[in-house]
């Protein structure tokens, strides 16, 4: 069983009962790399240095500052950063509930796991998860991590809840900074209708298990092979595709692919049944 990574109280209403919390997500099976000396071999470690006198700066000297003006900061001590930390009352406490498409997902940050702790209290926990899945909602709350104070989004999953903490508005930029420059060209109603019909012949399930990193594994590939002692050589550039000209006829030619593509695939599908029966 992994170690829970925040322990506390889940509260609706009168109703409380004890809960752990743990990360729904892990980067501990991606390749990493450190900085080496590439002469000895050795690790790097990072040291601070002064940019002013480039001397190396030990570490009760090193503080936190906040930039006033170019080259100009204000120095903030750890007691005076206490003076503003939420007190961890380790409860999370559901303020209320709202429909789970009303949360925009540009909003939604990082994902946890939250179960009862231990058998005390789990006839709690299942009630307030069961209610939610009547209600087909998603219930907000607070939640202080690390003396950060965040808003999360719980939901039933499985026997357990998801917790997503979510962003506050201040830190999600608008839309109309980066589109309001986008051109709005007059586009063909037939055109439009070619681009959905081909969109209606990829229509697929989401499954995750069908995406591969492919990047990670040749990753893996070239770290198993330099351990080798293999050379590794740099591929040649692939060649550009030539500009599209005429969207229409782009369009024919991708969905006539898809009808090809699919033929190929009936046709063997068919030769093999009939070996089979053969």
């Amino acid at each position: 069983m992994p170690r829970a990574y925040w322990k506390g109280y889940l509260r609706l209403s009168l109703v409380t009962c004890p809960i752990e919390l743990f990360p729904a997500t892990s980067e501990a099976e991606k390749t990493h790399f450190h900085q080496i000396n590439t002469s000895t071999g050795h690790r790097l470690r990072q040291q601070m240095v002064d940019e002013q006198t480039g001397r190396v700066v030990d570490a009760k000297h090193k503080g936190r500052g906040y930039e006033l003006s170019k080259g100009h900061y204000v120095q903030i001590d750890e007691h005076e950063l206490k003076a503003v930390e939420i007190e961890s009352t380790h409860t999370v406490d559901i303020t209320g509930f709202v429909p789970k498409a009303d949360i925009d997902k540009r909003y939604l940050d990082k994902p946890y796991y939250i179960a009862p702790q231990g058998n005390v209290g789990a006839d709690a926990f299942a009630v307030i998860r069961d209610a939610m899945k009547d209600q087909d909602r998603v219930a907000l709350a607070k939640i202080v991590i690390a003396h950060r104070e965040h808003i999360i989004a719980l939901e039933p999953l499985g026997k357990g809840l998801l917790g997503t903490t979510l962003r506050y508005d201040y830190e999600v930029r608008d839309e109309k900074d980066y589109f309001s420059g986008v051109p709005s060209p007059r586009v063909s109603k037939d055109m439009v209708s070619l681009a959905a019909h081909i969109l209606e012949t990829k229509e697929t399930k989401f499954d995750p298990r069908k995406f591969k990193d492919e990047y990670e594994t040749a990753l893996k590939k070239l770290v198993r092979r330099k351990a080798k002692g293999h050379t590794i050589e740099e591929p040649a550039p692939a060649e550009r595709a030539d500009n599209v000209i005429n969207l229409m006829d782009a369009l024919r030619q991708s969905l006539g692919k898809r009808k090809t593509s699919t033929g190929h695939k009936r046709s063997r599908g068919k030769s093999t049944r009939t070996r089979k029966a053969a």
